[in-house]
């Protein structure tokens, strides 16, 4: 099964503002204002966690529908934590409303087998080619 999802960047005159679009959709990124950026959108690790938590909370939405379970809603709260150098990891935490322990349980599960959970963890490959305008 091969699918395919592409997003553009494109980052114009003003330092640090990218305007990333994915078919009719477009938001910015950019760096805060004390790493010389005009803090007009999400640093891009935190576009890295948005994408987590969207696909975190998506994901149980439909498992719990799939179930016939009660989940009136799902909370993701994402931090990325530099330690040192070496050690890096995310913080997660998932905040389940309208279900009972065993289902939580069960949820707990499905957020770690996540699509975005996996391609974070395995550490994709990423494949770069440059071209001239």
């Amino acid at each position: 099964m091969s699918k395919s999802r592409a997003v553009t960047a494109v980052l114009g005159e003003t330092p640090y503002v990218v305007t990333l679009s994915a078919g009719s959709h477009e938001w910015l990124g950019d760096e805060p204002l004390e790493s010389g950026g005009g803090d007009r959108g999400p640093t891009p690790h935190q576009l890295v966690l948005s994408g987590l938590g969207a696909c975190t909370a998506i994901t149980l939405r439909m498992y719990a529908e799939r179930k016939g379970w009660p989940l009136a809603g799902v909370d993701v709260k994402l931090t990325y934590v530099v330690k040192d150098r070496d050690n890096r990891w995310i913080d997660r935490l998932v905040t389940l409303r309208g279900v009972g322990e065993d289902q939580r349980a069960a949820l707990a599960e499905i957020a770690e087998k996540t699509p975005v959970t996996r391609a974070v963890r395995a550490g994709t490959e990423i494949r770069t080619t440059t071209g001239a305008a």
